[in-house]
């Protein structure tokens, strides 16, 4: 089949390879000129992620640039340490950069799949023969299949579901992110991390540049509105959030301005009703994805196998795929996405809630249930094996 696939971070690499391997015709559009080098570092836990990556091919790369993980010092405004976190806690047992995940699952599908950066999708036509799809540039072209793995701010599920078919929660909480020169000497595992009610201010050194350091600010806030292809209004934003805080805030601000890569986001959660219409469907965060924490990269990535794996075996019946493909994930999915509690865990609202985190999380159990916590989200996942089905997908 003809394949368009929307977005070229984590999920539509992901599925353009195991789509592309199984013998499908496949596009993957991407509005950002070239792949994105900005990004977090992203964890993997637990079995099912990790098998998913070995049958991709991809496992060996990932593991050769792993980062460790990072321990989370979380300091008072003089620097002295209030409570730390161990690399464990949020490093998984897979941790890599995202900017190096999604190069390497672009590295590994780009022989199996057309990459086209710097378009998106401007119109979607369903009808009985396919998907004619209308893009930025003007051109024109009809798909089998459309598959929108464009993350939480999906222009697939925006141009293909109607409003009142998806819930889009915003979680009182937004997060900023990006690069500045490491000129506090910021060295080591640790990321240091400071609070003030329901906002939080960090920074850790770049694992590949020791002359660069990687910001991480989170605040509280009602939705806001703003353009999210506009840096300078965003950076505007953090701005104001944060001139005033004490700490490294000032110095960290002024890299600001000169930051030609900022992640910028409410930390959100959305859910539709269903994952598909007849011939367009929903991967990974377009579908069932929270902006920040839970296991969204795990999910993505697991969600393009079991998408791909019931494509071959319906063998052309796609709408009884998609079926399947909903049936098999939605129920875990929705439970693992529902767990994000990133903003209020990082930046509690109140001076209590700071004081009461970090003297719970001081305590070794309860750091330990919470790590114990983690690994079995992930294993509410079941994972089938698709390695008999038609177009081998496992990679021998």
């Amino acid at each position: 089949m003809k394949v368009l696939v929307s977005g070229a971070s984590v999920a539509g690499p992901s599925v353009a390879l195991w789509l592309g391997r199984a013998g499908h015709d496949v596009t993957v559009v991407e509005i950002a000129p070239a792949l994105r080098k900005g990004g977090y570092a992203v964890d993997f836990r637990g079995e099912v992620f990790t098998t998913v990556l070995d049958r991709m091919g991809v496992l060996p790369d990932l593991r050769s640039l792993q980062t460790g993980g990072s321990g989370m010092s979380f300091v008072d405004a003089a620097g002295r340490t209030l409570m730390r976190l161990p690399p464990e806690f949020a490093g998984g047992e897979l941790e890599v950069l995202r900017a190096d995940l999604s190069r390497v699952l672009y590295e590994h599908s780009r022989a199996q799949a057309t990459y086209r950066f710097g378009d998106s999708i401007a119109e979607l036509r369903e009808h009985a023969d396919g998907v004619d799809v209308r893009f930025e540039s003007g051109v024109e072209d009809t798909y089998d299949l459309v598959i929108g793995a464009d993350g939480i701010h999906s222009v697939v599920r925006r141009l293909a579901w109607p409003k009142e078919r998806v819930v889009e929660r915003h979680l009182k909480y937004y997060v900023g992110g990006w690069e500045v020169p490491n000129t506090l000497g910021i060295s080591g595992d640790d990321s240091l991390l400071y609070n003030v009610p329901g906002k939080l201010a960090s920074v850790g050194a770049d694992r590949r540049d020791a002359g660069l350091a990687q910001t991480l600010f989170v605040f509280k806030s009602p939705e806001l509105t703003y353009n999210r292809r506009d840096l300078d209004q965003q950076k505007a934003i953090l701005r104001e959030q944060f001139t005033g805080l004490g700490w490294h805030v000032p110095e960290l601000l002024k890299g600001l301005p000169a930051a030609t890569e900022l992640y910028f986001d409410s930390i959100s959660r959305v859910s539709v009703d269903r994952w598909s219409t007849d011939r367009i469907v929903l991967l990974g965060d377009a579908g069932y994805g929270a902006t920040f924490g839970a296991l969204g990269t795990g999910t993505a990535v697991v969600g393009a196998y079991v998408l791909a794996g019931e494509l071959a075996q319906a063998r052309g019946n796609f709408r009884a795929a998609f079926d399947r493909y909903e049936a098999r994930l939605r129920k875990s999915v929705t439970t693992t996405q529902d767990g994000s509690r990133a903003g209020s865990f990082l930046a509690p609202a109140t001076r209590f809630g700071l004081t009461a985190r970090n003297r719970i999380l001081d305590i070794p159990f309860f750091n330990n249930q919470m790590i114990k916590m983690a690994q079995k989200m992930s294993e509410l996942i079941e994972l089938p094996d698709y390695s008999g089905q038609e177009g081998k997908l496992v990679q021998e």
